[in-house]
């Protein structure tokens, strides 16, 4: 018997990403791909577009889409649902799992007549919770990796077609992707790739199944010349129809017409890289020499699944900014759902808040991509302005919103919501102007990687052999990086960091909610028609000196539209530049990008200390520095025993 290719491709564009980007991933991948899988009616496959992602083309390129939709219509493509903004559903609450799904069953059934049944899972994260939000929106099968499987100890040879598991009685079937296969398409000459296949086959095997990202046929470095220009695909599409050995077949003919193998119950879990990802340093570093031990030993194949790593929830534990997010967007949801009824652009907004790639990290920058996180926060803004339009909240609020043990407190107006915990350092982690829609703390500090102990290592371009080389095998350096840039904060990037004498204050006790207090120093927060005032009181401190450090996330980074205006209305340097005032009484910060000037005041003559922060991320092309925020430090003498500062901020629209 023949074995079938279940051939699947998913393509995914972070809200928020670049509109030039998405374009050249349409022109380098999406286009030549659907072209050429459109003059082959005989290859069968299955396609999952994000609803985002799939919007932003259908309304660019008609066309070419019309070409993917006429593909459904002859039987030649299935296409695969998902949350429509590519969230992850296990961290959503089933509300909005549900509204996900259902948003972009809707717009599939739509667009080309037929109701979706097969789910992608972002990420492949899988936790059980989410299957009565899949079964409740008619989908009956998802795909997962191989690896899901093998960790719960069936053996790779039992991973023949497709299981069903269950949660409290509402049934899914579970197809396990090859990991395999991931690996081999489409980097290894297609004829090896077929001569695999066929080896399947003559071995009685019923099913090989593919469902991984397009971008690997197009975007990823070397795969455009691989995959089109020397003709990868079409050999791949043609050697497939010509075999006898392999047929093509969309998941939903294998489904019907073939049973399930058993039950199957897996553990919360996600492909093996992004469990050893989501591991923080110093285990991520032994899990990987962990991994290492047993492959240079021989037992990487058999002991990999009980060497599982960790669960995608724990880049919520690791990276504060990402939990940040993630609680204040399920704060919002809340909200939302308390009202009679949800406007649909505020639901609109929630869902794009929800888009996975912002809050982890990986082999991309995702976390690491300040215009993925401001994406987050836009749409955040927008959706908590349009809740306070509708219902009213008080104006102060206290609670452990990120869930960390320590009270965050909301002070808000129409125009400025800061968010200040009371942790000891007594500053603000969040600073959103609703008129710009903009968080002026969505910062990033300097977290340990596992990779960085990659830096030392000399490029690498192409594995030996034929084939070309996969990005999770690529070395390569975007920018020069040295050792200093890659060490630690030791502190978040906050604003509002107080230090005596170069020593950071930590103490900070909360004297009320938007007060606090420490030996010798006194610090509140005001927030009166968009004006933010704060206020610090020392006593007994006669000739130390004081400087308070504001982390600011400037959209524009260190490109060329934005820049620091001095009182006399210079323009110094950019944000990407060092800058050193010796007396001054106000700066602003001005961005193109944003359309919108932060300006600050403050009541005694100060020096002020500007440098742009970066970090360092690995992604498919390479190492690269990232611009993060512009760090402001603000230095004063302390006078007398008995002296007080003050500095305002205000945010203002460009009109």
């Amino acid at each position: 018997m023949p074995i079938s290719l279940l051939f699947g491709v998913h393509a995914h564009q972070p809200v928020g990403n670049f509109p030039e980007v998405i374009a050249d991933a349409h022109a380098r991948c999406y286009r030549p791909f659907i072209e050429t899988l459109y003059d082959y009616p005989e290859f069968r496959f299955a396609a999952h577009f994000s609803g985002w992602l799939l919007d932003w083309l259908r309304e660019r390129y008609p066309e070419d889409m019309e070409l993917l939709a006429a593909m459904v219509r002859r039987g030649q493509v299935e296409m695969f649902s998902s949350g429509d903004t590519e969230p992850v559903l296990a961290a959503l609450p089933e509300r909005d799992r549900i509204g996900q799904l259902t948003a972009l069953n809707d717009k599939l059934t739509k667009w080309t007549g037929q109701m979706p049944h097969g789910a992608w899972l972002t990420e492949r994260v899988w936790e059980s919770a989410v299957v009565p939000a899949l079964a409740a929106c008619e989908l009956r099968y998802a795909t997962v990796d191989d690896y899901h499987f093998l960790c719960t100890g069936l053996r790779a040879e039992a991973l023949d077609g497709f299981y069903t598991t269950e949660e409290g009685g509402t049934r899914l079937d579970l197809f396990p992707i090859s990991e395999s296969l991931r690996y081999r398409l489409p980097f290894s000459p297609a004829d090896v790739v077929i001569a695999g296949l066929e080896a399947d086959a003559d071995a009685g095997r019923s099913a090989a199944i593919y469902f991984d990202d397009i971008e690997k046929f197009g975007i990823w470095p070397e795969t455009y010349d691989w995959v089109y220009t020397r003709g990868w695909l079409r050999s791949f599409i043609e050697g497939v129809l010509a075999s006898p050995k392999i047929r093509t077949a969309t998941y939903a003919q294998y489904h019907t017409s073939n049973a399930t193998r058993g039950v199957v119950y897996l553990p919360a879990t996600s492909y093996s890289e992004m469990n050893a990802w989501t591991l923080p340093m110093p285990a991520a570093a032994e899990y990987t020499a962990l991994l290492h031990q047993e492959k240079e030993a021989g037992r990487a194949t058999l002991n990999r699944p009980y060497l599982r790593g960790g669960l995608w929830r724990n880049f919520l534990s690791r990276y504060a900014e990402a939990n940040w997010m993630h609680k204040r967007m399920l704060q919002l949801s809340q909200r939302l759902n308390d009202l009679p009824e949800a406007p649909p652009e505020l639901t609109g907004a929630l869902y794009r808040a929800q888009a996975n790639d912002a809050y982890w990290h990986g082999l991309f920058g995702g976390l690491y991509l300040p215009h993925l996180r401001r994406a987050v926060w836009h749409n955040l803004a927008t959706l908590e302005a349009g809740l306070d339009a509708i219902a009213r909240r008080s104006p102060v609020e206290s609670e452990d919103i990120d869930l960390d043990g320590h009270l965050e407190t909301l002070m808000h107006c129409a125009r400025l919501q800061v968010a200040l915990r009371h942790d000891g350092l007594g500053a603000a982690h969040e600073l959103t102007s609703y008129p710009l829609a903009h968080n002026f703390a969505d910062t990033l500090r300097r977290y340990p990687e596992c990779y960085h102990a990659l830096i030392t290592e000399a490029p690498t371009s192409q594995l030996a052999g034929e084939g070309i080389a996969s990005a999770h095998d690529i070395i390569r350096f975007k920018h020069p990086v040295t050792p200093d840039d890659i060490l630690p904060d030791p502190l978040p990037r906050a604003l509002w960091l107080d230090s005596l004498d170069d020593a950071p204050l930590t103490d900070y006790a909360t004297r009320t909610p938007t007060s606090f207090t420490r030996p010798g120093v006194e610090k509140s927060f005001e927030l009166i028609g968009g004006v933010l005032t704060v206020r610090w009181r020392f006593k007994g401190l006669a000739g130390h000196r004081f400087s308070t450090v504001l982390n600011l996330a400037m959209p524009s980074c260190d490109g060329f539209l934005g820049r620091y205006l001095t009182g006399d209305g210079s323009t110094p340097a950019g944000f990407g530049q060092p800058l050193d005032l010796e007396q001054a009484l106000q700066l602003a910060l001005s961005d193109d990008v944003l359309g919108g000037d932060l300006q600050l005041i403050w009541s005694e003559p100060a020096a002020v200390r500007c440098r742009p922060h970066h970090t360092v991320s690995q992604s498919e092309a390479g190492f690269e520095k990232i611009m993060q925020a512009a760090e402001v430090r603000i230095e004063w003498p302390i006078p007398e025993n008995d002296t007080a500062f003050a500095l305002l901020l205000t945010v203002e629209k460009n009109p």
